[in-house]
């Protein structure tokens, strides 16, 4: 096999596509089930792109004033991703694709990025990486102004590629989702339609 030939070492990183974060869910965001069913779809017509895919999940067992009775939606938020619990699974449209690693996170802390969790065996998200020789990214799901923005420019501190596919990705609102945006291009993330690739 030509050098020519061999897959780039990127990897797709799903992040909380998760029942919590849809329509009918504890912090649905409009839209998002729609998302969820694209970012299926994507991961089973282009899982060969890709080095590693990997999923991320808001997986809370005490995580503290992340969790509110009375929340601002800024810092504190209602129940949600409540580990073991229906919601907190990833959503149906995953169903059947395989993914390299699992990741949970949150669990004593608000887990914003995907770098904040481990898979089953412990290992970081940026471990798996390493580990699969990855030197760039592409992140989708849920939501754009939050998990996703915060993975993003994890993986950019962490010296690697980073790109947004933005037709894979919601924000809670547009307003919060133009602040986003801004805040990814200034670290120097890439904002892509996924169809562009």
């Amino acid at each position: 096999m030509s050098l020519e030939s061999l897959p780039e070492h990127r990897a797709l990183i799903v992040v909380d596509v998760q029942p919590t974060f849809c329509e009918g869910g504890e912090l649905a965001t409009e839209g998002a089930n729609e998302i969820a069913h694209r970012v299926g779809a994507y991961v089973a017509a282009h899982r060969d792109r890709y080095t590693t895919v990997v999923t991320t999940q808001d997986w809370h067992i005490d995580p503290g004033e992340h969790f509110s009775e009375t929340p601002d939606f800024v810092d504190s938020w209602p129940r949600h991703g409540v580990a073991g619990s229906p919601g907190a699974e990833l959503h149906p449209a995953l169903a059947g694709l395989v993914f390299d690693a699992k990741l949970l996170k949150g669990q004593y802390s608000h887990g914003y990025s995907g770098f904040d969790g481990a898979d089953e065996h412990g290992r970081t998200l940026a471990t798996v990486l390493s580990d699969a020789g990855v030197t760039a990214v592409d992140v989708v799901g849920l939501v754009q102004s939050h998990c996703v923005k915060h993975t993003a420019l994890d993986a950019r501190r962490t010296g690697l590629h980073a790109r947004v596919l933005t037709d894979l990705t919601i924000p809670v609102s547009e307003e919060q989702g133009l602040a986003a945006e801004k805040e990814l291009v200034a670290a120097g993330v890439d904002l892509r339609d996924s169809s562009a690739l």
